[in-house]
């Protein structure tokens, strides 16, 4: 499930408004104009995506508006959920046996708890199951790195060519010492490019490439509790057993939860509850 994670636009606002709070606390509103110039930002900007254009090919590139949009968006992965599921299917199997897990598949909305199900039904082999999923899980991490790629690139080029920048200004200012009313703008664009390329690395590009590639952990972290919880059901473990085992992938809160769950369930009371 898919959510706006409102903590990255907080975060960046945050970081802006830091940064502008800093400059009026110094300068008031003139301190404002004195770090808005146009050539530093057409170098930074300009050659950040030249950089990137000649870094990644035309079918890459089209992934990075739906890569930036995943930084927006709040992935839920509900493991008390995927245990009870889980549970509820090796019940289901030991008692009328896996070919009636089939039945269920439209019960099912993740596609990789749905593919491992059945592959269970299928007839396979546990060894089949783990090397085929696991390389599911692989090739999904591979395809992830790939998108983010353009994001990590983006958060090195930025400081670099804010560098260019700084040279290009140094450069010109040096050129024309015996005028001195050039002074003041060629040091400007020799300073704002390096704080502009910085800005966008560290409060944008670096960030977000770090917050895609910990969604690409949870979700591989989720689906190795899919992947044994396949290989359970299809070894027909005791359901009990099977949630005890999946349990120890939660955080203590959630396994607390989840023990009371399980608690309850065998002892009866969500029965008389009912």
């Amino acid at each position: 499930m898919k959510k706006l994670d409102l903590l990255t636009p907080v975060g960046i606002t945050l970081g802006f408004l830091l940064i502008m709070f800093g400059i009026l606390s110094s300068g008031g509103a003139s301190g404002v104009i004195s770090f808005l110039d146009l050539a530093s930002f057409f170098i930074v900007i300009g050659g950040l995506v030249a950089a990137i254009l000649i870094n990644f090919n035309r079918k890459q590139l089209k992934l990075t508006g739906q890569v930036l949009k995943e930084a927006f968006r709040q992935v839920q992965q509900p493991l008390p959920q995927l245990i009870d599921q889980m549970e509820a299917l090796s019940e289901k199997a030991r008692r009328e046996g896996l070919l009636a897990l089939e039945m269920e598949m439209s019960k099912v909305e993740d596609p990789f708890v749905k593919k491992g199900i059945l592959l269970a039904v299928d007839g396979y082999e546990p060894e089949v199951i783990r090397d085929i999923l696991t390389a599911e899980i692989l090739a999904m991490e591979e395809r992830h790195q790939r998108g983010r790629a353009i994001i990590e690139k983006a958060g090195e080029y930025a400081p670099a060519w804010g560098m260019i920048g700084t040279l290009i200004g140094l450069v010109l200012m040096l050129k024309n010492l015996e005028d001195p009313s050039t002074l003041g703008p060629n040091m400007a664009v020799a300073l704002l490019t390096t704080f502009y390329g910085t800005v966008l690395a560290n409060l944008v590009f670096i960030p977000m490439a770090s917050k895609l590639e910990n969604r690409t952990e949870e979700e591989v972290f989720f689906k190795q509790i899919v992947l044994e919880g396949i290989i359970g059901v299809q070894s027909g473990e005791n359901p009990r057993i099977l949630r005890e085992k999946l349990s120890v992938f939660l955080t203590s809160d959630l396994r607390k939860e989840a023990k009371l769950e399980l608690d309850r369930t065998y002892t009866g009371e969500t029965i008389n509850e009912a």
